[in-house]
């Protein structure tokens, strides 16, 4: 709880993510400058690798990937395929765990709580990303990373620079 107290002390810049409320917030100067729905993990919050849950606490935005690639670009394994996601593509992969238009892979920044070993968010590959619009019903239902519609993740990518602190909690 100090690590998070003095992080947000600190931060004059980051994003908010809740998970009860489904929404990402961009703070600055502790002012909300701008606000998205999102969805979070359908299994809840939780750290531990494997639960498909979203982790907790505060992380950074390590990497920024997606730069110059079409709205509804389709990646798999953070490289894109060359697909366009269209309905009759989703309707042809309906079990796709689908990830769109950009990526903002997170990393955790507390140790044992969201880095290192079984609960380190980096290597459960836990990002904000775009997925077909018509899958944010505004419920959890991903299977741990932050959903968001393609327009709203193409204007957080812009917005934002690789580093920036991520504070989720419930």
């Amino acid at each position: 709880m100090v690590i998070a107290h003095t992080l947000m002390s600190e931060t004059h810049y980051f994003l908010d993510i809740s998970i009860s409320t489904q929404q990402l917030s961009l703070i600055e100067h502790s002012r909300v400058t701008k606000t998205y729905p999102v969805s979070t993990a359908k299994k809840g919050a939780g750290e531990q690798k494997g639960s498909e849950c979203t982790p907790r606490g505060w992380h950074k935005i390590r990497a920024k990937i997606g730069t110059d690639q079409p709205v509804q670009s389709v990646f798999k394994g953070r490289r894109p395929t060359g697909e366009i996601y269209t309905q009759d593509l989703g309707e042809c992969y309906p079990q796709r765990d689908w990830i769109l238009t950009r990526i903002l892979w997170l990393g955790g920044l507390e140790p044992g709580k969201n880095r290192y070993g079984d609960v380190d968010t980096c290597w459960r590959y836990i990002y904000i990303h775009g997925c077909p619009d018509q899958l944010m019903t505004g419920i959890p239902d991903s299977h741990g990373c932050v959903r968001m519609k393609n327009a709203d993740v193409l204007d957080l990518f812009n917005r934002v620079e690789v580093g920036i602190k991520v504070y989720i909690h419930e």
